[in-house]
């Protein structure tokens, strides 16, 4: 995909990504943060964490794509670390990261599920993750569709719109994924409305799709980001709430147990 992204849908697509990135991750404050897949994309180039690394599946790392980045600098740190791993097998410990972005990662993954599973145990209470996505509801995903029966009918990879490896994983799949493995979904938001056209050209003419998507066809956009919180359920004071339970039956007792000493002292 990262070869993709270098052409004028690619570049189109991911500029809305990284925005939408950007603001995702600028106030989640931890100590360590996570990038899983497609190092392409500079998702933690505004989180101010301490500690960020990327994690790809791949032994050649490309370099970044390189859209602008904002102003400020102190939101530029070093570039982070590369690791070598799958997304199905971080190599963190149970509860040690505040944050892990997937961008286009469960698309690429053998085992979306488990990947999204493995996030879950290396989070942190109250650690967040943030994941893009292409929305199979949409142009772009009736495009992909179609070129995949073309291609079985011999079409030849041509008639392919977008990377031929990785699967759809939809909005609400995901959503639904999280909320079973104890997470919170704190926002959703979908991007990217033109229609699926490979020239720069044809894409500005169909800017105006853009303005007006979010507010006619908003979940029809060609790409979503989602961001999700780990929610741990607290422990019940067991002790405290059988007290409660017991001193509205003990009341009464004592309550007789006065009246009948106050009775006999007067007889």
């Amino acid at each position: 995909m990262g070869l993709w992204l270098r052409t004028p849908p690619g570049r189109y697509l991911l500029a809305w990504e990284q925005e939408r990135l950007d603001e995702a991750v600028a106030d989640l404050f931890g100590f360590h943060a996570l990038q899983v897949g497609l190092p392409e994309i500079d998702a933690l180039r505004c989180n101010r964490m301490p500690h960020r690394w990327v994690a790809s599946d791949t032994l050649d790392v490309p370099e970044p794509i390189g859209l602008p980045a904002p102003g400020d600098p102190a939101m530029q740190g070093p570039g982070p670390v590369a690791l070598h791993c799958d997304p199905d097998a971080l190599p963190f410990a149970d509860q040690s990261l505040d944050l892990v972005v997937l961008p286009h990662t469960l698309e690429q993954a053998a085992d979306p599920h488990q990947a999204l599973a493995e996030v879950a145990r290396v989070l942190r209470p109250e650690g967040r993750v943030v994941i893009v996505g292409l929305n199979p509801v949409s142009l772009w995903g009736m495009r992909q569709r179609l070129g995949h029966a073309r291609l079985r009918l011999a079409g030849g990879p041509r008639s392919l719109f977008l990377p031929r490896a990785g699967e759809f994983i939809g909005y609400w799949r995901a959503r639904d994924w999280l909320r079973l493995l104890g997470f919170h979904v704190e926002s959703g938001r979908f991007g990217c409305w033109r229609p699926p056209v490979a020239s720069e050209r044809w894409l500005q003419r169909f800017a105006w799709m853009d303005r007006v998507g979010s507010h006619w066809w908003p979940v029809f956009g060609a790409v979503y980001c989602l961001v999700a919180v780990k929610r741990v359920r607290g422990m019940r004071l067991v002790g405290l709430a059988r007290q409660e339970r017991i001193t509205p039956k003990v009341a009464p007792v004592l309550n007789r147990h006065m009246h009948m000493t106050t009775k006999d002292s007067r007889e």
